[in-house]
């Protein structure tokens, strides 16, 4: 199954089920579920669950004479767009999943951290972002004030349901000052965490219509004034670990509340001449799961001249 949320004027949010391209409006305010994070929660991970409680929308009902693809236009309060696919509680990121990942960071840090925890049983785990600090398709991302590095991370992401079931896959753009970072690695928090430091989209596809996870094309792309200037790829068959086995970190000691993204770490390392610059755009695609488009905006400001919160 393939969800969306989406905004319509007059309405506000809508949780959507995608079928043959069509969206089908499945918000039940009813029963509360009115959020993606609702409806992970009362499925809890089980496909069986799902078929039920969605049976209702599989015989007809909610039809709405919309798209995804009519959706996927740039969010206005005066038409139907999409909007992030989940309001994640939490966003956790993994490092170092990659080789590539790990010796392109030890090369430009001047340091063998990196290979270390490539190999390490404990895999590097880290704290992202809230929803407040997340955008979605085609709203846009931040390059940090503070920052001459921003680059961004093509991954995919796990989507939890309750205690940490895996429930779904989207695209994640895991937005980073890479510079500070380098600096020292105490400085990880503010190089990753930062106010719309975090893209997530188009939509979550569910765990049991993706195939083989271990076998999915990821390529992005970055425009700048139109034309493409720098592209890459890889393929999750590069990944080092399990999913199962960065959950099972993840939630050790840890709760975790339904919603929450993992994302699993980047196999395509931007060189640094290809850094965001506001007025960028960043494409990501993942096989099953869609693309991932966002503009690049410089930080935000308060009147002030402070940074101001996301929103």
């Amino acid at each position: 199954m393939r969800l969306i949320q989406y905004f319509v004027p007059g309405k506000g949010l809508r949780v959507g089920l995608v079928r043959d391209a069509a969206v089908v409006d499945i918000t039940a305010r009813r029963d509360g579920l009115t959020s993606t994070a609702a409806w992970l929660q009362a499925a809890g991970g089980s496909p069986a669950r799902w078929r039920r409680l969605l049976g209702p929308f599989l015989r007809g009902k909610g039809r709405t004479g919309l798209t995804e693809q009519g959706l996927d236009v740039t969010p206005s309060p005066r038409r139907p767009h999409l909007r992030i696919p989940v309001d994640p509680p939490e966003v956790w990121g993994a490092g170092i999943t990659y080789r590539r990942s790990a010796d392109f960071r030890d090369r430009d840090a001047k340091t063998s951290m990196y290979d270390y925890v490539y190999t390490s049983p404990r895999p590097e785990l880290f704290f992202k972002a809230t929803a407040a600090r997340c955008v979605g398709p085609n709203a846009p991302v931040r390059v940090r004030s503070d920052s001459a590095l921003t680059a961004a991370e093509p991954e995919l992401a796990l989507v939890l349901g309750p205690k940490g079931v895996l429930a779904g896959f989207t695209v994640c753009n895991d937005v980073s000052a890479w510079d500070l970072e380098r600096e020292n690695a105490l400085f990880l928090p503010q190089s990753k965490i930062f106010a719309d430091c975090c893209a997530l989209g188009p939509a979550v596809v569910t765990a049991d219509a993706v195939g083989d996870p271990y076998a999915l094309g990821i390529t992005c792309r970055i425009l700048r004034g139109g034309a493409v200037r720098w592209a890459g790829e890889t393929n999750t068959r590069d990944f080092r670990r399990r999913f199962e086995e960065l959950i099972e970190y993840l939630v050790r000691d840890n709760v975790i509340p339904a919603g929450t993204v993992l994302a699993t770490g980047t196999g395509i390392m931007v060189p640094n001449e290809h850094c965001l610059r506001p007025g960028d755009v960043v494409e990501i695609a993942i096989t099953g799961l869609g693309v991932l488009r966002n503009p690049v905006a410089s930080a935000r400001t308060s009147r002030a001249g402070r940074r101001a919160p996301a929103s």
